[in-house]
């Protein structure tokens, strides 16, 4: 087995808590790599299995074209053509020395390749094993899915758009939190593997995850014995929860979601009119006036200045946001100073910021320590270190 010490050690020399743990991983696009990324970022040598050609993500265009980039650092890339006997059984020799095994193919295909769970884990029982699908076992769990096929499926699109305009939501929401599920289970397995010494099967599916962002939505309906209103025409629980244009055209997102706050907003805004008004007293007085309030705000904002306004709310604790494009977060301030966007080399040996696992660990973050990789860079490496010959190792390269 490959040295891990390169793999679980921070910039800073501490271990990693996934160190000396090995993940093998068959995915693509989005799902499977995320489970693959946070587990390497947390340590644990990743290895990417991919075809000879390469992962298709790599030459995504449009929308895709961050993919690869963005969910396959701290891995190892080996190349392998699975329709040939030797290099089938070159993979299946790294399964035998791997801890997780991590996939995302259509229902069925695993089991066509001889790869899936019930057959590798005969030759290693200790393997945890952590398919990421687009169901769990059911009615629909032969049916292919996408992000947004299971936004319009579980509610998401519908709060998201207008109503009778469904809307995904602007990124890959439910393909990221499954793979997160995914790399929960792993973690999950890997302890109780401690006590057992066994490995175990984790699913993880898009529907599922979908109809968990949808829950709050359905126990409205039960609370209230209404159902849930699309996000642009829902009631609000607040008086003020709404994006203003201010002087030059500039948005902001501002909100007042208690007295304090509402009191705050008042004195900034020199409204001492709403704020002694007796019949705006509660919350919910204001949010019965919201037909008014809202207008006479925006007249009043619209004049003001964003970053005096900013520097203010930020002073008196009132909630705000610019609204900010992705490109902008580059410049990003806090991000900048918190260490938030880490340069990670590319396989062309140029660099980019990209944006770290929203955690830190004793204060740290987990950052890249391996460029993305080439297809197949390491591919001699690890088949030489499964004990073949650099003759064989190069001759299952091509």
């Amino acid at each position: 087995m490959i040295s891990n010490a390169e793999f679980g050690d921070r910039l800073d020399g501490s271990r990693l808590p996934l160190e000396g743990i090995r993940v093998v991983e068959m995915s693509h696009m989005v799902m499977g790599p995320t489970c693959g990324m946070i587990l390497g970022d947390l340590g644990a040598e990743v290895i990417k299995v991919e075809p000879l050609k390469g992962d298709n993500t790599r030459r995504l265009l449009g929308a895709g074209a961050g993919f690869f980039r963005t969910f396959n650092r701290n891995k190892k890339s080996v190349a392998l053509d699975l329709s040939d006997v030797g290099s089938k059984e070159a993979l299946l020799r790294l399964v035998d020395t791997a801890d997780v095994f991590v996939e995302n193919f259509k229902p069925g295909r695993m089991a066509e390749l001889g790869l899936d769970y019930a057959t590798l884990r005969e030759r290693n029982p200790k393997l945890i094993y952590v398919s990421h699908k687009g169901f769990l076992s059911g009615p629909y769990d032969k049916r292919l899915a996408l992000d947004e096929v299971v936004q319009m499926m579980a509610g998401l699109a519908y709060m998201t758009g207008p109503v009778g305009r469904p809307l995904r939501a602007g990124s890959s929401v439910n393909d990221i939190m499954g793979g997160m599920f995914g790399a929960i289970g792993v973690l999950a397995a890997l302890f109780e593997r401690n006590s057992t010494g066994r490995g175990k099967e984790i699913q993880s599916a898009l529907f599922e995850n979908c109809v968990l962002l949808s829950a709050q939505h359905m126990q409205q309906y039960v609370v209230t014995g209404s159902p849930a209103a699309p996000m642009p025409d829902r009631i609000n629980a607040w008086a003020v929860y709404d994006v203003f244009t201010l002087a030059d055209a500039h948005q902001m997102f501002i909100a007042a979601t208690g007295d304090g706050q509402w009191n705050a907003l008042c004195k900034i805004l020199a409204r001492d009119d709403l704020l002694n008004d007796p019949n705006l007293k509660s919350n919910n007085d204001r949010v019965r006036a919201r037909e008014w309030i809202i207008p006479s705000l925006a007249q009043t904002l619209s004049t003001l200045n964003p970053a005096e306004l900013a520097q203010a709310f930020e002073a008196n604790n009132v909630p705000f946001a610019n609204i900010t494009k992705p490109e902008e977060l580059f410049e990003d301030a806090h991000l900048q100073a918190s260490g938030g966007l880490a340069n990670l080399e590319l396989e062309d040996g140029s660099r980019t910021q990209m944006p770290l696992l929203p955690l830190a660990m004793d204060g740290a973050r987990l950052g890249p320590r391996l460029p993305i990789a080439s297809n197949g860079q390491h591919t001699k490496e690890v088949l030489e270190s499964l004990g073949y010959s650099t003759q064989e190792a190069t001759a299952l390269c091509k």
